[in-house]
């Protein structure tokens, strides 16, 4: 099994502020607050969804058809795999880190979440999350999101597993991010499969749950 390498963007479609050294400077506010009270502000028509991925607002709209349906498929495993245990398996829910906020296509946190609601009500703070899991949408801007930009970010956030379901790999991949180093932004454990080929979660509460063909469908052609 190979690791998977993925370069920054070049460009990004994105919401940016320029500000002195650092994150701020010495008379104003600080740049993640500036930003942060900014997505707290957006309004967006349905079918769209705003996040903070490395100092920037990103819009997005919502996942195509096979998008969708790998995601619910993976929910509902995920469900019935944890069973009526302490943790419990979530979508359309912010994950909130450091005045960031991430919406991911499915992630495992505890059953109650109320201990780890975030100052602001608006989410779940990023450590109680065990599991996080995005499925790459098509085109460039969105599979460097999943495949880079979040990669850094939940890195970042000391989140222990990673999972991308990626349909624009080749003829579709899974990989298994652990062993997250916030200070580097990266992953020391990388497990990449092609779809058809089993994978398991190999740490935390969802240990031991498989996610293959059931979820992810054949291979694309």
């Amino acid at each position: 099994m190979t690791a998977l390498a993925y370069e920054r963007p070049e460009t990004m479609s994105e919401i940016r502020t320029a500000a002195g050294p650092e994150n701020g400077t010495e008379n104003g506010p600080d740049l993640d607050e500036v930003v942060w009270q900014a997505w707290k502000a957006v309004e967006l028509p349905e079918g769209y969804r705003a996040e903070i991925i490395e100092g920037a607002i990103e819009v997005s709209p919502t996942g195509r058809l096979s998008h969708a349906q790998i995601a619910n498929r993976l929910r509902n495993a995920l469900v019935r795999f944890l069973g009526e245990g302490e943790y419990s398996a979530y979508q359309d829910v912010n994950v909130i880190f450091r005045h960031k906020g991430w919406i991911p296509d499915a992630f495992v946190a505890p059953e109650d979440l109320e201990p780890y609601a975030d100052e602001d009500g608006l989410g779940v703070d990023a450590a109680a999350v065990r599991l996080v899991v995005e499925v790459v949408s098509p085109g460039k801007r969105h599979e460097d999101r999943d495949r880079v930009r979040k990669r850094r970010e939940y890195a970042r956030a000391g989140i222990p597993v990673y999972v991308i379901i990626d349909d624009h790999d080749a003829q579709g991949t899974v990989t298994v991010l652990t062993e997250p180093r916030p200070d580097k932004a990266d992953w020391l454990g990388v497990v990449r499969v092609p779809y058809g080929t089993d994978v398991d979660i190999p740490k935390g509460p969802a240990t031991g749950f498989v996610i293959g063909e059931a979820i992810t469908g054949p291979k694309r052609t």
